[in-house]
């Protein structure tokens, strides 16, 4: 439930923390576009999908920060004050899960990508998970913008099963296939599982605050910091596991790109020397 007030320090927050979130993902965007020549093209695929992931979240927050400063607004002077929400405006919550429909099946394309798993199998994965992905995030939307609580459990409860079906595919299908990974990214891989789960544990808990009765401006504002943290880690840093991983494939699969990419990290920074004094200038 939207507040109809918020506090100075309230509003600060939420729009520092949204500020932070478009940072997060934009710069982690680019810096994905312009990393890709350091993996073999095999795994720029991957990366390439990280970044459109990043940059949809950048966009649709873009797009959050302006519903929510359109939408509470203060006449104090020099806007420092109470805020209230403006007549006939109101926070577009929607924002958040046209992002979740696009970017969700997208985090978990990514991953099989990046796995290069044999085409059959990968086929398979996709085909299950990210129509379950979809289907989690649509089921989801009904009860987050309902006032009834009955309505909200029920299509809550009903989003957690393609949520419980995505786990079991992660945490136990797909574990049969990381024994034909590289042993540098066997420990990653399990750790972006986790923190995918963590991550995706904020969403169903913030949208059981009204079912508890934490209710109102403050829970509002807590509900809005975990989907800015949530969505940093669950995207920009996830991105930057999924590169790492795609580093450590690359250098496993092709032991010159390894030795190449590793003389460029090692090159001394070449500083040019100042003309010596009295030299002759042209």
């Amino acid at each position: 439930m939207i507040p109809d007030q918020l506090t100075q320090g309230q509003f600060d927050t939420v729009y520092n923390l949204l500020s932070l979130v478009i940072a997060a993902q934009l710069f982690t965007a680019l810096y994905l576009l312009i990393a890709q020549p350091r993996v073999l093209a095999r795994y720029r695929q991957a990366i390439v999908v990280s970044a459109i992931v990043c940059g949809i979240a950048a966009y649709h927050y873009f797009r959050i920060f302006d519903s929510f400063k359109a939408a509470f607004v203060t006449d104090a002077p020099g806007g420092r004050g109470t805020y209230t929400q403006a007549a006939g405006l109101s926070f577009n919550e929607g924002y958040r899960y046209v992002d979740w429909l696009l970017t969700v099946p997208l985090l978990l394309l990514e991953l099989i990508v990046v796995l290069a798993l044999a085409r059959k199998l990968q086929r398979s994965l996709l085909v299950r998970l990210i129509p379950a992905a979809a289907l989690m995030i649509a089921l989801g939307y009904p009860g987050e913008v309902s006032g009834d609580n009955v309505e909200r459990f029920v299509f809550g409860g009903l989003s957690t099963i393609p949520f419980l079906y995505i786990l079991y595919v992660l945490f136990v299908e797909l574990t049969k296939s990381l024994d034909r990974q590289p042993q540098a990214v066997r420990g990653t891989i399990s750790r972006m599982r986790i923190l995918l789960f963590a991550t995706w544990g904020v969403y169903p808990i913030a949208y059981l605050f009204p079912l508890i009765g934490f209710d109102g401006a403050d829970a509002w504002v807590l509900k809005q910091a975990g989907y800015s943290f949530a969505d940093i880690l669950a995207k920009a840093l996830y991105g930057l596991l999924i590169f790492t991983i795609a580093r450590a494939k690359s250098f496993a699969d092709d032991p010159g790109f390894a030795a190449v990419e590793s003389s460029h990290d090692d090159a001394p920074v070449q500083v040019a020397t100042p003309p010596a004094a009295g030299s002759a200038m042209a």
